[in-house]
């Protein structure tokens, strides 16, 4: 077995890096589901805000207090959607993140530096900026391709 330059085998890199992409992948996922959640249920609380608007206006007070609740019941939906959704946007930020540092370790560079408040950045740091996020969203789809790929392969039996 050989190992890396931290004194772990590659082989328990190899799996670390399968693993993240896998989370990675997994993350993303739960993360569009929620947002569509969010989106319907948003959809469903303004629908019934205009019910509840146009039962005021036939004075029929059963079907307002209906449509009130209702809208009550999505308004509560949408917060917890919301709050769900920025969890877990933070959380595919830490697994990115870990990601990231785990492929650097694998082709033996350092992974790029965690934000600090250190000296004020340099007029080239733009660029600089825009090249790391562009590495790392490269990465971050190349890990779900390839944690696609594992998936595919494990479903039809070749691994």
């Amino acid at each position: 077995m050989s190992w890396s330059g931290s004194g772990r085998p590659r082989g328990r890199l190899h799996d670390a890096l399968v693993e993240s992409k896998a989370a990675v992948s997994a993350l993303r996922e739960g993360l569009a589901v929620t947002a569509r959640e969010l989106a319907l249920e948003r959809k469903q609380l303004v629908d019934a805000e205009r019910r509840g608007r146009l039962a005021a206006e036939i004075p029929d007070q059963e079907t307002v207090k209906v449509a009130e609740r209702f809208a009550a019941r999505h308004r509560e939906r949408v917060n917890v959607l919301e709050r769900k959704l920025a969890v877990q946007q933070d959380e595919l930020a830490l697994a990115e993140r870990l990601l990231s540092e785990l492929m650097a370790e694998a082709r033996g560079t350092s992974p790029p530096p965690e934000p600090t408040t250190g000296p004020a950045p340099r007029p080239d740091a733009g660029m600089e900026d825009a090249m790391l996020k562009h590495r790392m969203d490269q990465a971050a789809r190349e890990a779900a391709a390839d944690a696609q790929l594992a998936f595919l392969k494990k479903k039809m039996g070749k691994e």
